[in-house]
């Protein structure tokens, strides 16, 4: 097992009324598997990505990774926890403006206290395997939106994380890179990377072994595709 989640809540007081953003979760992720979020905007698909991600916290229940209990856990064990073992796709990039291609894809591995020589081999695989070998000096505002995208997923991925967690990841790619992309994380998975996706694309959500469905902050239906 790689993470479960159980009768987890997180809710925010608005004039002394609770407005819940997950209600009652409950969900087992095994090591290798492939799954899809979907459900309507504000039904808590993001909330749920940041909390599985260790982003965002929670008010009620429990978070199991890896034998460690994520809810007891201090804020700088988690930071550690999640620096090693998760990578994440944002569909807003979350580049570092002030650094070029190359620094953006190499952060990673910085915290990971990789050696340099290992740095530059591991960095000059990803332009490589991205095909952006020519943009690694340049900054992220001279790139359009699909390389800026391109650039985010190789930097989740550079550390080799044992569970990417993407949130629309295709959401600014258009419908070629869009496939190269989905084409990228199935590949990922057969080598034994755990993928959970945000997604509104039926067709995107259709690559993944089984598709979780929130509805107002609960898990509506689990449909294995």
């Amino acid at each position: 097992m790689l993470l479960e989640l159980k009768n987890m809540f997180k809710w925010v007081t608005v004039g002394g009324n609770r407005i819940f953003l997950l209600k009652d979760i409950n969900l087992q992720v095994q090591e290798g598997e492939f799954i899809s979020i979907m459900g309507p905007s504000g039904s808590g698909k993001s909330t749920l990505l940041n909390v599985i991600g260790m982003l965002d916290g929670f008010d009620e229940g429990e978070y199991n990774f890896l034998h460690e209990s994520v809810h007891k856990l201090k804020e700088k064990q988690r930071a550690q926890l999640y620096k090693q073992y998760i990578g994440f796709v944002f569909q807003q990039y979350h580049l570092i403006d002030e650094l070029t291609v190359y620094e953006n894809i190499e952060t990673p591995l910085l915290y990971q206290d990789v050696k340099s020589s290992e740095r530059k081999a591991m960095v000059a695989d990803m332009l490589d395997r991205f095909n952006i070998v020519g943009k690694k000096d340049l900054f992220p505002s001279q790139l359009s939106g699909g390389q800026q995208q391109l650039v985010g997923i190789a930097r989740a991925l550079i550390a080799k994380p044992k569970l990417i967690l993407a949130d629309e990841p295709t959401g600014n790619l258009n419908s070629r890179q869009g496939e190269e992309i989905m084409e990228l994380f199935t590949q990922l998975n057969k080598e034994g990377v755990t993928i959970i996706q945000v997604t509104h694309s039926e067709k995107n959500a259709a690559y993944a072994g089984r598709t979780i469905h929130l509805l107002d902050g609960r898990i509506e239906k689990h449909i294995n595709n």
